[in-house]
């Protein structure tokens, strides 16, 4: 059968998953709630140059900065996954190494956030 489309007509539609828009709006929300969260942690940082071990867990136990902790861990790992998401479909060619890749990146990132945030919740909740 013939094909009168032009290139441009043929081409169109194509190449698109159409979700692009979606990743990069996340990567921009984990980036700004990651950046705002840590200009918090770094004031706390600040205050704690001199501290002895109960006054810092004190600090982390108290459950606003608990709470932006935990945020912060978690707008982190999901950046970074975001991040390293699209680094390996920019640069890894290979379907299988790709997929191995993609999984391997969610793996970690979750894995280190779920102890990430265990931790901080061990200490805000006292056990």
């Amino acid at each position: 059968m013939n094909d009168y489309r032009t290139p441009l007509k043929r081409a169109q539609g194509l190449g698109s998953a159409k979700d692009g828009t979606g990743h990069f709006i996340w990567q921009r929300v984990t980036a700004i709630a990651t950046g705002l969260s840590a200009l918090w942690l770094l004031g706390m940082v600040l205050t704690m140059r001199s501290a002895d071990y109960a006054y810092m867990h004190g600090l982390v136990a108290d459950p606003v900065n608990a709470s932006v902790l935990i945020a912060f861990l978690l707008g982190m790992f999901w950046h970074a996954k975001l991040g390293l998401q699209v680094i390996v479909e920019d640069y890894v060619h290979t379907p299988l190494s790709a997929a191995v890749a993609q999984l391997a990146i969610i793996f970690i990132c979750a894995l280190a956030a779920i102890a990430s945030v265990l931790a901080v919740l061990r200490i805000a909740l006292g056990s």
